[in-house]
């Protein structure tokens, strides 16, 4: 069994109604996992994975989609996803060994979903989406079960992978063809009154059909024609009314046919191969294959993303601290600067400023910056590639993020109350290994309060011992940390009344708000402009 993300459920599970999906996986509550849902949501992970995801199968999808809902919260597994990158850079006969087999994979998986979850409607139906099938599900079990013998063959045909991740993905594909699921796809297929068995299960004593994927039974219809050849022999009437018969053989055989072929197959249908991808269904060895697949097309996908992200982009130096710490250089946003030859890098330093605080006006680049801290430690979490010059991080046990919330009616505590909840949630939750970033803290109260609450829970994160970021226009509470040598100032930078979206030193004491509103067209003059056009 795979030992990295072992604990994480396979995509497919003996309950699965349907294909594998997107979304795949969902986050924990807070303090469960290392992203909560009000994070996954408030980072934008969905559009993350819409702009980072490459990879050409569903299930590898489907397998990148659940590490950004539960990403690896220790050293060891990041690091060993790491070395499997490492490997296929530095092994190009293993890339295009795993890639060709991928690719060959991606072909035909639809195939084994068909057989997996078609509904097979005979002759008679007609398909009114993807997974209703016409016919009795011959063609998809055969393409279904070639999918499962050309993954094993594919993974048997790799050069030995020398990393752990790598020997576990390849070893959990191999591990397929000795088990039961693997013995049914390689076949022959016996059906008994005990149920569907492989060769080795039926012995010379048991009663048994063999199965064959089609409607042309050659068995079956040699030992009919044998029978009427003997009871022709033997009872003399019966070949009298043969042949009688015999000039209407033609216009007999269509109506038996017509008899023969539902009655065969949906015997077929409903007698072997809806059995037999149940017990596919609830192979555990089938289970942990397909996701090793996703796991490979996954690693696929980081490869190629770096490759076309079009910035720099590294394996960030992931290292043990008892403290989250993250060095960044030419740090970038995953989703506003892939592509986007113009995206301005930052700088920072969370070993050396244990709390920095972010000023600036509006439209400045704060919030961009602080989702990009967020996003590229989940990304480092994951094992992927990180849009940065160079990096070094430690895994935080816990992500968290904390934006302005609009406060529901049925909360009964208003704006502020709605925040500090969510505030208190993530106090309680947090330690020294944590990262947190909050946008705004105490909202919805006089100023003085606010500087008040907000330097009382800043000092509590602060004892905790993590990693905390605050975005503020409060530039009043920077000052009164500064004035204590508690925290590091930095500020978005303008010039020419425009922003150059890099971080400086120092505390930003205005907000363009005017420029926003003009730009918007609803400054003063513009309402004026409208309250003219009124009259």
């Amino acid at each position: 069994m795979t030992t990295i993300n072992a604990a994480s459920p396979t995509i497919l599970q003996s309950d699965s109604r349907t294909p594998p999906r997107i979304p795949s996986a969902w986050s924990e509550p807070t303090g469960r996992g290392v992203i909560d849902e009000t994070t996954f949501r408030t980072i934008e992970v969905v559009k993350l994975f819409d702009t980072i995801g490459m990879a050409g199968t569903r299930i590898g999808q489907a397998v990148l989609y659940r590490s950004l809902t539960h990403p690896l919260a220790t050293t060891e597994a990041v690091q060993a996803k790491q070395d499997a990158l490492k490997e296929l850079e530095a092994r190009p006969e293993l890339r295009d060994a795993v890639v060709a087999l991928v690719r060959r994979s991606a072909r035909r998986e639809e195939d084994f979903y068909r057989l997996l979850f078609g509904n097979f409607l005979g002759w008679a139906g007609r398909p009114a989406d993807e997974m209703e099938v016409e016919g009795y599900g011959y063609e998809s079990f055969i393409k279904g079960t070639g999918f499962m013998l050309d993954m094993v063959e594919g993974a048997a045909q790799l050069p030995a992978p020398e990393s752990a991740y790598l020997q576990d993905i390849v070893g959990d594909i191999r591990r397929l063809s000795e088990s039961r699921a693997g013995a049914l796809a390689r076949g022959p297929i016996y059906r008994s009154e005990k149920g569907i068995l492989t060769a080795a299960e039926k012995s010379w004593l048991t009663p048994a059909i063999k199965f064959r994927p089609s409607l042309f039974k050659p068995g079956a219809l040699l030992t009919l024609v044998v029978g009427i050849l003997a009871a022709l022999e033997f009872v003399p009437l019966l070949l009298e009314i043969a042949t009688a018969i015999a000039p209407l053989f033609w216009l007999i055989l269509p109506p038996l046919a017509l008899v023969y072929i539902p009655i065969v197959g949906s015997m077929d249908r409903d007698g072997v191969i809806y059995p037999l991808r149940e017990i596919f269904k609830r192979s555990p060895e089938l289970q942990q294959a397909l996701d090793a697949l996703g796991k490979l097309d996954e690693l696929l996908n980081f490869l190629h993303l770096r490759d076309n992200f079009g910035h720099p982009m590294t394996l960030p130096k992931v290292v043990e601290a008892p403290a989250h710490a993250a060095r960044l250089k030419g740090v970038r946003n995953p989703i506003l600067a892939k592509g986007n030859a113009d995206y301005v890098a930052n700088d920072l330093d969370l070993a050396e400023e244990r709390l920095p605080l972010v000023t600036g006006p509006n439209s400045g680049g704060k919030t961009a910056f602080c989702k990009t801290l967020a996003q590229t430690q989940l990304l480092a979490q994951i094992g992927c590639y990180v849009p940065a010059d160079s990096a070094e991080l430690t895994v935080a046990d816990h992500i968290f993020y904390q934006a302005p919330e609009i406060s529901q009616l049925t909360d009964g505590e208003g704006r502020f109350g709605t925040e500090l909840k969510r505030t208190k949630e993530i106090f309680m939750a947090t330690t020294a290994r944590s990262l947190v970033i909050m946008d705004e803290l105490s909202e919805g109260t006089t100023h003085e309060e606010k500087i008040e609450i907000s330097t009382d829970i800043l000092n509590g994160f602060r004892q905790r011992g993590c990693s905390t970021l605050l975005i503020t226009h409060n530039h009043e509470l920077v000052e009164h940390f500064q004035a204590q040598g508690v925290g590091h100032a930095r500020q978005v930078e303008f010039k020419n009344d425009q922003p150059t979206y890099r971080l400086i030193e120092g505390i930003s004491k205005v907000s363009h708000a005017d420029r926003v509103a003009r730009k918007i067209g609803f400054a003063k003059e513009d309402i004026a402009r409208m309250l003219g056009q009124g009259k």
